[in-house]
């Protein structure tokens, strides 16, 4: 299967809906996520305090959109109809079947509910299943634990580290911890993540907000 650019669309799930990221979301991002350091602590910048300064952040991302660098959606709770958080495909190689998954972050509400689990559910499917992907990759900081085990969490294979790879806000650098998952690795991690979703509406964490929620903004694994 030859694959095929990502470009915007919108992704059905049973709890979120992932749609063209769009500045009408604005308001409802900033209810989730603004003013909360620990949502943005993995951007690598002090968290939004005002609705104008997420609403820079979200200009750079669309402008990023509108050069070809990535295809941003907004991750809409669809039993509260509202956007609770943004993810994005970026790093797209159409000749090499290959793009990355990031730039992702959550209310804190929506940590350890079925959000993440179905919002990496829908854009692996989409990926793998209709863009004809044959790798799905995730970076994210070395000192970003909850992120790397998030990611190990929906299957993929921890590959290495890029050491020094990039500087953050603070002058500090940062590694990058790479992990990926490849086409044939694909269908027993679809049905892991499908039976973790079950299991999250077996134990009550089915979307509903609860506790926190992390931003990660080069691997995006979320909780």
């Amino acid at each position: 299967m030859t694959a095929t650019r990502p470009s915007p669309t919108t992704l059905t799930g049973r709890h979120v809906r992932l749609e063209p990221l769009d500045p009408r979301h604005l308001p409802d991002l900033f209810a989730a996520g603004g003013r909360d350091e620990e949502v943005w602590r993995w951007q690598g910048g002090p968290a939004p305090r005002t609705e104008e300064e997420l609403a820079v952040k979200l200009r750079e991302v669309r402008a990023e959109a509108e050069r070809g660098e990535l295809v941003p959606f907004a991750v809409v709770h669809r039993a509260e109809d509202r956007a609770i958080g943004w993810t994005c495909y970026m790093d797209v190689a159409v000749d090499d079947e290959r793009l990355e998954i990031g730039w992702t972050w959550y209310g804190r509400a929506y940590w350890r509910t079925a959000v993440n689990t179905e919002s990496k559910l829908l854009l692996l499917t989409h990926a793998f299943e209709e863009l004809g992907m044959g790798r799905v990759q995730w970076k994210t900081d070395h000192l970003n634990h909850r992120s790397q085990a998030a990611i190990a969490r929906l299957g993929a294979r921890r590959e290495g580290v890029l050491r020094r790879h990039r500087r953050r806000p603070d002058g500090t650098w940062r590694d990058s911890v790479y992990f990926s998952l490849l086409a044939d690795e694909w269908p027993p991690a679809k049905e892991r993540l499908s039976a973790r979703l079950r299991g999250s509406l077996a134990d009550g964490r089915d979307g509903a907000p609860q506790g926190p929620a992390a931003w990660h903004r080069s691997g995006g694994a979320g909780e």
